[in-house]
């Protein structure tokens, strides 16, 4: 539990870090190119959540390889057939539906198909 509490206490401060650089005048546009905030309604606690994360775009889709998959949880509200997010894009938000899929070892990828 302990080790758990500050891994979580590491990633926020990382997040925080992040989005400092992302909002910044000096750094912003370059951080944006690669990361950006994903918007989710929780599955089961109905609650909204934002986090950062690194992403590819590929024309209409968005790909996020998550790093670390087993110590977060916030992609599994995308397994099976998927769930509507929102995106911050090019200086606005975007709505899509993510999809995770976990490969055969320890990899997750989370597709994004853009409204």
């Amino acid at each position: 539990m302990v080790v758990g509490m500050r891994f979580q206490g590491f990633v926020d401060r990382f997040n925080s870090c992040a989005l400092a650089l992302r909002d910044s005048r000096r750094f912003g546009a370059a951080v944006s190119r690669r990361l950006t905030i994903v918007s989710y309604v929780g599955r089961r606690s109905g609650k909204e959540f934002q986090t950062p994360v690194a992403y590819k775009r590929q024309g209409g889709t968005v790909l996020i390889a998550v790093q670390m998959p087993d110590a977060k949880k916030w992609w599994r509200n995308f397994e099976g057939e998927g769930y509507p997010l929102a995106l911050e894009l090019d200086g606005r938000k975007q709505s899509g539906h993510a999809v995770a899929r976990r490969d055969g070892r320890s990899r997750v990828l989370v597709t994004v198909t853009l409204d």
